[in-house]
């Protein structure tokens, strides 16, 4: 067994395939992929009844682009050299996929800061996640009309706090690294305005109070005695007959993925209804659906969301992962890179041999304020992310070779943040090639919904 000193090695040789200094470079080869033609690629085999509510989020706003464009810069990225340091990616680690949640470690809940979406999940290069979230950051302060000195900082302090961190849980223990948390309040204090300081108090509260009851309220009404998820199409409308067989058909393959004594606790609930919802904007025409079920009585809810897993943007610039089912890859990916877990998360096999993944609809959830936010706090902000994605990369990558790659000094966030700003040019401008692909009839993008 290798020694720290001697992967913390490893990771300092890696600079001589991907020197520090050589990520601040982005230029698109000149047989760069037209990017509308990456998303209508993408759009294959989805909902196409859907796919204009897709383009219709996607063109509202350069930020909702990137939301939308992890194939796009999957791509762009894999065409450029990198570290071959491998962590388990997110795969889509901008700012507003990180959030609010609430672990189960204890009978008491706690909120918990961390990364909220796993789709993109997969084995690769650790500055993939870093590159994508410091674009994101850039992104969203040019949305909020900071000047570009304060972009550019913003992006290099999401990469600086990453370094830090990935350098702090280098000197942790196994166990301490395992256990480490971003806990949910240390969002209040980084805010400097007291109207954010109030709005993300509210957000925190708002949160411990997302669990099914209230969503009951909120998400179903009583028709002829019984719960029913209220319609509201084409977001939320009722899943036909044959889905609801299938989806009853299929849930017990999905308890089967469960550890035993959640087994055993799922079994408690029985089902009352399903519908077909709409999520996100990436995701916009992949087959999901909520299910309703109850357990003591009918004001004892629980909300699943059964989401359609796909390959993995990553997986066609990548070496072969270690799952071939989808709904497998993004449930031990994401039990792996959050600090705790939803009990309720599991996958299975649905109709026409399509990969779903379960999970809870609400639990305890909230995400950021990002529109508005002034410098200072976007920084903050930003800081915050790149702390709990070091801690995500730590869980699942070799923490002592990133931390050697990393450094001391601040090479590595300059670069980063250079690749950033240029970055988020790229973007604005294949953005701006998805509106003249919607004016010229080439793809139909309806208003957001």
């Amino acid at each position: 067994m290798t020694t720290p000193a001697e992967r913390a090695r490893r990771g300092r040789d890696a600079r001589g395939r991907m020197p520090r200094s050589g990520h601040g470079r982005w230029l698109p080869s000149v047989d760069r992929p037209d990017p509308v033609a990456v998303l209508e690629r993408q759009g294959r085999d989805r909902l196409s009844e859907l796919l204009p509510v897709r383009y219709g989020r996607m063109t509202s706003s350069p930020s909702a682009f990137l939301r939308g464009s992890a194939a796009v810069m999957a791509a762009d990225l894999a065409a450029r050299p990198h570290t071959g340091l491998t962590v388990q990616l997110c795969g889509d680690a901008h700012l507003l996929n990180f959030g609010l949640y609430g672990a189960h470690s204890t009978a008491r809940r706690t909120l918990h800061f961390d990364l909220t979406n796993f789709d993109e999940t997969f084995p690769g290069p650790f500055e993939w996640d870093v590159k994508r979230l410091a674009v994101s950051v850039a992104v969203a302060a040019r949305a909020n009309g900071h000047p570009e000195p304060k972009v550019r900082r913003a992006a290099l302090e999401a990469v600086a706090a990453y370094r830090t961190a990935v350098r702090r849980l280098a000197g942790l223990g196994e166990l301490a690294v395992w256990y480490d948390r971003v806990d949910a309040e240390r969002l209040l204090p980084l805010l400097r305005s007291a109207h954010r300081r109030h709005r993300a108090g509210a957000s925190l509260a708002r949160a411990r109070r997302r669990t099914s009851l209230p969503a009951l309220g909120k998400l179903a009404e009583v028709v002829d005695g019984r719960h029913r998820i209220i319609q509201d199409p084409p977001l939320l409308q009722a899943a036909g007959a044959s889905d609801s067989a299938a989806l009853r058909k299929i849930f017990s393959d999905y308890r089967s993925t469960l550890p035993e004594e959640r087994r055993l606790l799922l079994d408690r609930y029985r089902f009352v209804d399903a519908a077909r919802k709409v999520v996100g904007v990436g995701s916009v025409g992949l087959r999901c659906f909520v299910v309703l079920l109850a357990g003591r009585d009918a004001d004892d809810p629980l909300f699943l969301q059964l989401k359609e897993a796909r390959t993995s943007v990553l997986e066609d610039h990548l070496p072969t992962g270690p799952y071939t089912h989808p709904g497998h890859r993004v449930v031990a990916g994401q039990r792996l890179l959050q600090a705790a877990g939803d009990i309720f998360l599991g996958w299975t096999t649905g109709p026409q041999g399509r990969a779903y993944y379960w999970r809870q609809l609400r639990d305890v959830q909230g995400a950021a304020d990002v529109d508005g936010m002034d410098p200072a706090d976007l920084r903050a902000y930003a800081r915050l992310c790149g702390t709990a994605l070091a801690r995500a990369h730590a869980r699942s990558g070799d923490r002592f070779a990133l931390a050697g790659y990393l450094g001391r000094a601040d090479t590595f966030d300059r670069a980063v943040a250079e690749f950033a700003l240029a970055y988020a040019d790229q973007n604005a401008a294949d953005h701006g090639t998805l509106r003249a692909a919607v004016a010229a009839g080439v793809v139909t993008a309806a208003p957001d919904v």
